[in-house]
């Protein structure tokens, strides 16, 4: 909040070159634009088709998202601003203002066309008209479009100054784009607009078949090569099929599967039969004695035989029949061979074999039975096991064809994909293609109305700007500027107190001015008001008898006029005073009051002590000046004793010393003081050296009372206010 008041301050200070700054301003734009001829403004608009498709034949179901709709709104938008797009509309104002009678021209000729003979025009106008056929950009380069870009510059017809001169834009949401184009000419404005939007569609036109053409070609030929590479994925399966005799491979595996399955569960069958044959084989066996089997055995040798016989051509006859799938035609000669089988067996039994003390007829029935269908089964299963050896040899054959197979074919379906995705990007652009989605005007121009003068608009500008001008710049100063104008700054920066503040008061200041008591000037009011201040400030510092030093950072500072004002104040008070000028480099109370008593005279005994006060309380000490300091024309006895002889005398003395650039000189005049006073001019800064001389005054502790700010210029801010002592 401080630093807002401080810069309204300095705005209040320079508030003329506020006020004076945008005065001229406003004057000389004035006389700019008053001669600025009147604008016409020509509105136009064009259909995309990008959002409303009811005039499309081809439509999709899926509509587009905003986001891609914006984005190719954003893109013919900026197509339409291209240099190549306007330079046709260059060519064909250009070509306008050739061809046409004086009256009709959009712009008078310049001084290129008007010195222009007839045949060179009309090469000109051959040249520029074969330009826009060919739809040829201009470029620099050649002497012939050096000069027609010198001709639409000269006549404000080449790119640039026609895109400042047209304004393109979608209107929110709708299918349209607006062209809007200001110019001096109603004709012109709307043949700028008109001349766009014509030269634009046919520019797009031709590069959206040009495009569809490119991409035509290039899918034909892309087509063609996924169409060959299918073709051989396909020949390549169709000859290992032949070479390899694959007719169905999964049907034939599939059937080889279920041969596999059937003759494996013949062979349970077969293997489960052989257990319970041997098993009741065995019962029957566990019936006879020995002596009936050695008896049975000697009588049946030749019915055996037979027997045997029988049974070694059944057994043939089975492999065959299990070898051939259990083919049907071999049933007939097993049942044939298994009926004389069973009559051999009838034979054996009817004979008398058996011992007449024994019946058991059946027994030996069952058991050659037994044995007979034991041995079937027996020869089954190794027949079974053999066919199952030779069906699994060639289902095992079957599996690295079925490996060479899949990876042709899913070569074949990959290529296949390939291929349909292509074929239908193909008849997607053919279709496209043969039904474009072309842009078309949907708003001829007319010609442009008068707009609202701008000048006005102008002037007002030009005041506001030159009036943010004017307060940038003082912020920028009052930015940087490190200048230190008030009290609490210079508290702030320095972490010592700031005793008061001196107004600034023109003509300068002396003694007599304070003591005239019938002036009524508002800054020598304040002023001995501050002065009083100040000196309230130090009588309440240190009671009675004082001596009181008066320096400064740096030369100019204000020492002379803060004690002459001291002095005023203190002898308003009844108070005896003594003013000593101990500057010896720059004696200003010493020249402001001629005749006094020398301050060398008095310390080296030349002269008498001032006994008395003169001019109303007031007595002057002088010094002859010169390249010395307190010491070198006194000891510090005498010295001090000086002083306090003075001091008894006197109720306060005053003394100004050189300033702190001289450090010695004004530490000697410190060292007998009782109060220390520091004097800094408003308006300068606290530099680097300034630093040291800052930790000294801290250093002299309370003997150091603080600091007087003189010259400062906002007096009016500081009347109302009391000048009180400013702590950090």
């Amino acid at each position: 909040m401080t630093e807002l008041i401080q810069f309204l301050r300095l705005l209040n200070r320079n508030r003329i070159i506020l006020i004076a700054v945008p005065l001229v301003t406003l004057v000389l734009c004035y006389f700019l634009v008053r001669e600025l001829p009147d604008t016409f403004k020509s509105h136009g608009s064009i259909a995309t088709g990008l959002v409303d498709k009811t005039e499309q034949v081809l439509s999709t179901a899926e509509k587009d998202q905003d986001s891609e709709i914006n984005r190719k709104f954003d893109n013919i938008i900026q197509m339409m601003t291209l240099k190549k797009v306007l330079d046709q509309v260059s060519y064909q104002l250009l070509l306008h203002d050739l061809r046409a009678a004086p009256a009709t021209r959009f712009r008078k000729p310049g001084k290129i066309t008007e010195a222009m003979s007839n045949g060179e025009k009309a090469r000109y106008i051959a040249l520029i008209d074969k330009k826009l056929k060919a739809r040829d950009e201009l470029l620099q380069g050649n002497k012939d479009n050096d000069k027609i870009i010198a001709m639409l510059e000269e006549l404000g017809y080449d790119h640039r100054s026609i895109q400042s001169k047209i304004n393109i834009y979608r209107v929110k949401s709708s299918d349209y784009i607006s062209i809007d184009a200001e110019a001096e000419n109603p004709q012109l404005s709307a043949f700028l607009i008109n001349t766009l939007s014509s030269e634009f569609i046919s520019y797009y036109s031709s590069r959206l078949i040009d495009n569809n053409n490119r991409a035509i070609s290039f899918l034909t030929e892309f087509l063609g090569q996924k169409r060959v590479a299918l073709a051989d994925k396909m020949n390549n399966l169709r000859n290992f099929k032949i070479r390899n005799r694959v007719l169905n491979l999964n049907e034939q595996a599939r059937s080889l599967y279920g041969q596999i399955a059937e003759y494996e569960s013949k062979r349970e069958i077969a293997e489960k039969d052989i257990k319970a044959y041997g098993a009741a084989i065995k019962n029957i066996d566990n019936k006879f004695n020995p002596a009936d089997r050695r008896y049975l055995e000697s009588a049946l040798t030749d019915v055996n035989q037979e027997i045997l016989t029988t049974k070694q051509q059944l057994r043939s006859l089975n492999e065959t029949y299990v070898r051939n799938n259990f083919d049907v035609k071999y049933q007939p000669m097993l049942d044939s061979l298994q009926g004389k089988l069973a009559r051999q067996i009838n034979e054996a039994s009817d004979r008398y074999v058996y011992n007449p003390m024994v019946a058991k007829e059946n027994l030996v029935t069952q058991k050659l039975t037994l044995e007979i269908e034991l041995e079937l089964a027996v020869n089954s299963v190794s027949s079974i096991q053999e066919e199952l050896i030779r069906l699994n040899q060639k289902f095992d054959a079957l599996v690295p064809n079925e490996a060479q197979i899949q990876e042709f074919e899913a070569s074949i379906d990959i290529a296949s994909k390939e291929y349909m995705e292509a074929l239908q990007r193909y008849n997607n652009i053919t279709m496209q293609s043969s039904f474009p989605v072309y842009l078309k005007p949907a708003e001829k121009a007319m010609p442009g109305t008068v707009q609202p003068s701008k000048k006005m608009v102008l002037l007002i500008l030009s005041g506001i700007i030159s009036f943010t001008f004017c307060l940038f710049v003082f912020f920028i100063l009052f930015y940087f500027d490190n200048s230190i104008r008030y009290p609490l700054q210079l508290a702030n920066e320095t972490d010592i107190p700031v005793v008061g503040y001196l107004n600034y008061v023109s003509g300068g200041l002396d003694l007599r001015k304070i003591q005239n008591e019938s002036t009524t000037e508002k800054s020598i009011l304040l002023f001995r008001n501050l002065v009083r201040s100040v000196r309230y400030e130090l009588d309440a510092e240190r009671p009675g008898r004082k001596i009181i030093v008066i320096t400064s950072l740096g030369e100019g500072e204000g020492e002379t006029l803060l004690t002459i004002s001291l002095a005023w104040a203190f002898s308003k008070m009844n108070k005896s005073v003594l003013i000593i000028d101990g500057n010896f480099n720059n004696q200003h109370i010493t020249k402001l009051n001629r005749g006094t008593v020398f301050l060398e005279g008095v310390l080296r005994g030349n002269d008498h002590l001032i006994t008395k006060p003169e001019n109303d309380g007031i007595s002057i000490l002088g010094n002859h000046g010169g390249d010395t300091s307190l010491n070198e024309i006194a000891n510090e006895v005498q010295i001090g004793q000086t002083l306090e002889m003075l001091k008894t005398r006197f109720d306060v003395i005053l003394i100004e010393t050189d300033s702190l650039v001289a450090m010695n000189k004004a530490k000697e005049w410190i060292s007998f003081a009782d109060l220390v006073v520091s004097v800094f001019a408003s308006g300068k800064t606290i530099r680097a050296e300034d630093k040291s001389k800052i930790d000294y005054f801290k250093s002299l502790g309370s003997k150091f009372t603080g600091w007087v700010l003189t010259g400062t210029r906002d007096i009016a801010e500081q009347a109302g206010k009391t000048n009180r002592k400013v702590e950090v």
